[in-house]
């Protein structure tokens, strides 16, 4: 760790980090409360209902010296404990954090270098058996090494066996937030940490597939570090240990809001609200510096929000703004356009927002300005094709209503990828076309004085939209 990095904690330290309220242990009785009785659970309601046979049994270790008779493994066991306190390398439990109860797994990176084993894995099976059931959020502390080399083969398989609790949970629309401390690698890294909605890593922790005893002699140590996976789009946030609390309660508060069935409200205009007389005068509206931008809007709609940041295949763009924001006291997600050109990236990591929305079944309102997709060399091998089609993907196949404002430029097919069919609004600063009018011109071989002309014949203004049924109306207008 570099000077600047957060000094390695224990599972309890971490954990201490987040909450004082926290129990090590499930054995409370799932259907004492009524009102949680999952076995009567309203059938409109996502998520399975508990069942007792799912919980998992614990993975016995008949040999002293573990299954593969690791000579000195018993031993090594034995001196974890005592040195740690811990009965094994996680510490899970329940827990409330700021207010939101949760299911927390701590890993103790100095019992065996918080390393996977078969135990680690009915520990952490657990935990996400329990959550599903409670429909609690997982919050994932992780520090490990990777998976335990004396118990061989079994111990890697347990990569598989958490794999599959994380998409069970997942896939019952529960949230799953992971905590990136030092080390975060392997395993570890490629199932509880970067399988997770959201992931936040505190400074200067080592993050990476592989750990400091297994890369490249000449590999840069700076290329795994959470400000390097962050840069790359893996993580969405590198959080200062005192600002975790209170970042974790925040991501935990909006994941877990309701956000109902109903659309996102349109947010109002900011600014002049005349409607352009030419094709033109929209155009220079939608250009003009001093117009509201992105985070204008979202700065106004929005009383709380945090961000989605990357896209997971090793890109950020700024210039798409994604994240989960409290309206009216309710979370929606958003997706917001920020007048560059975007990446490849960027409609990745707005394709990623939407599909998470869905599963939590949070509504979703999108900003459109862009004078178009990214066209240079780096975006076309970074697949910006591939990237578009994937977010126009995820809008046409949406499991929750999408709403679109279009608070500036609509360039082409790089735009309306981020529009809603058939739920898309407009504000009077603005316009949407198949392609602007310069480019428009110079396909058709028009002289430059041409170029207002074709402004309006493109019929791109907002009340043009209207007219052709584009857009459903003026916000303001």
């Amino acid at each position: 760790m570099s000077d600047t990095s957060t000094p390695r904690l224990t599972a309890r330290q971490a954990i201490a980090l987040l909450t004082e309220d926290f129990t090590e242990d499930f054995t409370e009785d799932f259907t004492a409360d009524p009102a949680e009785d999952l076995t009567t659970q309203d059938p409109t309601t996502q998520g399975p209902t508990y069942d007792p046979a799912e919980s998992p049994s614990p993975s016995p270790h008949p040999k002293p010296d573990g299954p593969l008779d690791w000579q000195g493994y018993g031993a090594s066991l034995a001196r974890a404990v005592e040195r740690t306190g811990e009965q094994e390398s996680v510490v899970c439990g329940r827990a409330v954090i700021g207010g939101t109860r949760a299911v927390v797994v701590s890993f103790e990176f100095g019992f065996l270098g918080g390393s996977l084993g078969t135990r680690t894995g009915d520990l952490i099976e657990a935990a996400h058996v329990y959550a599903r059931a409670r429909r609690l959020p997982v919050v994932s502390l992780i520090a490990t090494g990777g998976s335990r080399m004396q118990e061989g083969m079994l111990a890697l398989t347990q990569l598989q066996r958490v794999a599959r609790q994380s998409a069970l949970t997942s896939d019952a629309g529960v949230p799953q937030l992971a905590v990136l401390r030092d080390p975060t690698t392997g395993g570890g890294w490629a199932t509880l940490g970067a399988g997770a909605d959201m992931i936040v890593a505190l400074p200067g922790a080592q993050v990476g597939f592989a750990g400091s005893r297994v890369r490249p002699a000449d590999a840069d140590p700076a290329a795994y570090t959470a400000e390097a996976q962050f840069a790359s789009g893996h993580v969405d946030a590198v959080v200062r240990g005192e600002d975790l609390r209170a970042e974790v309660s925040l991501r935990l508060r909006l994941l877990t809001s309701p956000g109902s069935g109903l659309p996102a409200p349109v947010p109002p205009a900011q600014g002049d609200i005349r409607l352009p007389e030419s094709g033109w005068d929209a155009v220079e509206a939608a250009r003009a510096p001093g117009r509201p931008r992105a985070e204008a809007y979202l700065d106004a709609y929005f009383t709380e929000r945090t961000a989605v940041s990357g896209d997971r295949c090793g890109g950020r763009d700024p210039g798409m703004l994604c994240g989960f924001g409290l309206h009216e006291g309710r979370t929606i997600a958003y997706a917001a356009q920020c007048g560059t050109a975007t990446r490849p990236s960027g409609y990745r990591t707005a394709a990623r927002l939407i599909r998470l929305a869905g599963r939590l079944g949070l509504p979703v309102l999108t900003l459109v300005d862009t004078p178009g997709a990214a066209n240079d060399a780096a975006a076309e091998a970074a697949g910006a094709g591939p990237a578009i089609a994937e977010l126009f993907t995820a809008v046409a196949t949406a499991r929750v209503p999408v709403t679109t404002l279009l608070i500036g430029e609509g360039g082409s097919g790089g735009a309306l990828a981020l529009a809603a069919p058939g739920n898309t609004w407009a504000t009077p600063s603005s316009y949407f076309s198949v392609i602007a009018p310069e480019p428009a011109a110079a396909i058709l071989k028009r002289p430059a004085g041409l170029v207002r002309q074709t402004a309006d014949e493109l019929r791109l203004r907002p009340q043009d939209l209207v007219d052709l049924g584009v857009v459903r109306g003026v916000v303001g207008g």
